[in-house]
């Protein structure tokens, strides 16, 4: 059975949840407004920039779920999935979906984003399994750590080799959407990589490797 791998932020919706995320906790008081807010934009132009320093910006992204028990971060998560998340979806994204599930291919979303978040992203779009960065939790709260490898540049490689552990794939069959350059480790090492509404800079690479490009925003 093949496999089809998927970026999840700006590749299967129409925004990026980590970010929408951090706008979510603002305007709902759960943060300090202005400097959370400033914060988050200044990681978020890093992540565009290839710049991010992926440790120094979890510190920061999960640092808020320790602070709330859980049953009020999950009340926070429903309205954000309902607010935020469900009008990102992209027609073409959930064609896509059906088309490699039609196939008979195992669906896969990799994402730096967190479990916490991504998580019900996951199950909305009915994909088979998730790789995300994995928030920490001891005796049933979060700590404000992430637990193992975050779900990164060439981090994404390292958790997908130890998935590919468990499960019969091969990645030379396998393919792998995705909008942004941070993702190159990656589309590099499956043998169908699809660029998805690329940045500049993966458009680019796109085109030097005569890599398909393809769109899921509609008009």
């Amino acid at each position: 059975m093949s496999l089809a791998i998927f970026d999840l932020d700006n590749t299967l919706i129409r925004g990026d949840s980590d970010h929408a995320w951090g706008e979510f906790l603002v305007r709902e008081g759960v943060v300090d407004a202005d400097a959370y807010q400033r914060a988050n934009d200044r990681f978020y132009q890093a992540y565009l920039d290839g710049s991010l320093d992926i440790h120094r910006y979890l510190a920061f992204a999960l640092e808020p779920l320790a602070r709330h028990e859980p049953a009020e971060l999950e009340a926070l998560r429903r309205r954000f999935m309902s607010e935020c998340v469900e009008p990102m979806g992209l027609n073409a994204a959930f064609d896509l979906l059906r088309r490699h599930r039609e196939d008979g291919h195992t669906l896969l979303i990799i994402t730096a984003t967190n479990r916490f978040v991504t998580q019900p992203i996951a199950d909305w779009l009915s994909v088979d399994d998730l790789i995300a960065t994995e928030p920490e939790m001891v005796n049933g709260r979060y700590t404000g750590r992430v637990s193992g490898t975050p779900s990164f540049r060439d981090g994404k490689v390292a958790r997908l080799e130890a998935w590919l552990e468990g499960h019969h794939h091969d990645l030379d069959t396998a393919w792998f959407y995705s909008d942004s350059h941070n993702d190159l480790p990656l589309l590099e090492r499956v043998g169908h990589p699809v660029a998805v509404d690329p940045d500049p800079t993966l458009a680019s690479s796109a085109r030097e490797r005569g890599w398909p490009v393809l769109s899921l925003r509609e008009a």
